[in-house]
């Protein structure tokens, strides 16, 4: 059963949502080139065909209010509605030390929200969903919440460096939803239900960016030397310790959200798993006894953070996977170490 079951002025639904992709893209042969990794691999165990790379005025919070603007218009409302603004993105932005949901707010003209940034890496989109579930439930005054992002990781990583070629699949781009509390927002949106999840501190320092913070001030030789870029100080001690947790960690995180929002493994109509090799992608839908059929694999976007929820919403509406009265689950999991799931009720035709 629904363990937060509540009254329909509590419901929470999804409006929409909006996705902003670059224009360039970096294929597979072109990832090949850089890291020398043969492209047959890349394609075939990496799991990348190709992805989307920036342009010069493709910055985070930019490409977010694309996609806000975007999620604003199949929404149907006007920017003055929305309440709060959760920045969803990176810390990786246009400016070291910044508040970006108060440049997207102004950017859209939110003049009516108060906003600030949550960060979880690439399970930030699923923990913000039951943040601001939470704060609507909590707080009379917030009815409809923006989350939106932008997200360009792949600028931190070194094709050449073997430890970190596990995150050669970072792309670019934006995402965002529009969260509305209440009878209001209507049966035919989707609910959002409940959320799991799990964080592993002892993960936390594994991969990091260690070049331009307190403990490794940046400097000219560092800069030099091609930092500051994500790096693994222990690959071996991460990888056999991770190996051991993760797959179990998923699977828990994906029957606790759907089991507490009222439904079983077996009525999962449709799972976006955020991008990861192809093997392991296979490897998480069968611990959960999930047919393939009733999920989508990125393999032509390549893993764009926090928003890969976004982008198999995309693409699980437009071919077909998703439709009224489906139960849908979100999956991710960020570096730190977190994982989490997301569950959805989608909306019957009015």
């Amino acid at each position: 059963m629904n363990v937060n079951a509540n009254t329909a002025d509590d419901v929470v639904r999804l409006l929409s949502v909006g996705v902003y992709i670059p224009e360039g893209r970096m294929t597979s042969a072109d990832i090949a080139q850089a890291s020398g990794i043969p492209r047959e691999i890349v394609e075939t165990k990496l799991g990348i065909k190709e992805k989307p790379v920036p342009g010069p005025d493709d910055h985070p919070c930019a490409m977010g209010a694309r996609a806000a603007r975007q999620a604003l218009e199949r929404a149907g409302i006007d920017p003055a509605e929305i309440d709060l603004v959760i920045y969803i993105g990176e810390e990786h932005k246009e400016y070291p030390v910044w508040t970006a949901a108060l440049k997207l707010q102004h950017d859209i003209g939110a003049i009516n929200a108060w906003g600030f940034d949550l960060a979880s890496r690439c399970c930030t989109t699923l923990m913000a969903v039951k943040t601001a579930k939470a704060m609507m439930r909590g707080d009379a005054r917030i009815s409809t919440v923006l989350l939106a992002g932008g997200y360009r990781n792949g600028d931190l990583i070194d094709v050449t460096d073997p430890y970190t070629r596990f995150m050669i699949n970072l792309g670019a781009g934006g995402g965002a939803m529009i969260l509305r509390r209440g009878s209001d927002a209507g049966t035919a949106y989707p609910e959002v239900l409940e959320t799991a999840i799990i964080t592993d501190g002892s993960f936390a320092e594994d991969v990091i960016i260690a070049a331009g913070g307190t403990k490794q001030p940046l400097t000219a030789e560092l800069i030099a030397q091609g930092e500051p870029r994500f790096r693994v100080p222990d690959p071996e001690s991460m990888k056999s310790r991770l190996d051991a947790v993760s797959m179990d960690r998923f699977a828990e995180v994906v029957e606790r959200s759907v089991r507490d929002s009222g439904y079983s493994l077996d009525q999962v109509d449709f799972i976006g798993l955020l991008h990861m090799k192809r093997s392991a992608h296979e490897a998480v839908l069968r611990a959960l006894g999930i047919p393939d059929r009733r999920s989508v694999y990125l393999d032509e976007f390549g893993h764009i953070g926090q928003f890969d929820p976004m982008i198999c919403i995309e693409l699980g509406m437009k071919q077909g996977l998703i439709h009224p009265g489906s139960v849908v689950v979100l999956a991710a999991a960020g570096i730190g170490y977190a994982w989490g799931a997301l569950t959805l009720k989608w909306g019957e035709v009015q």
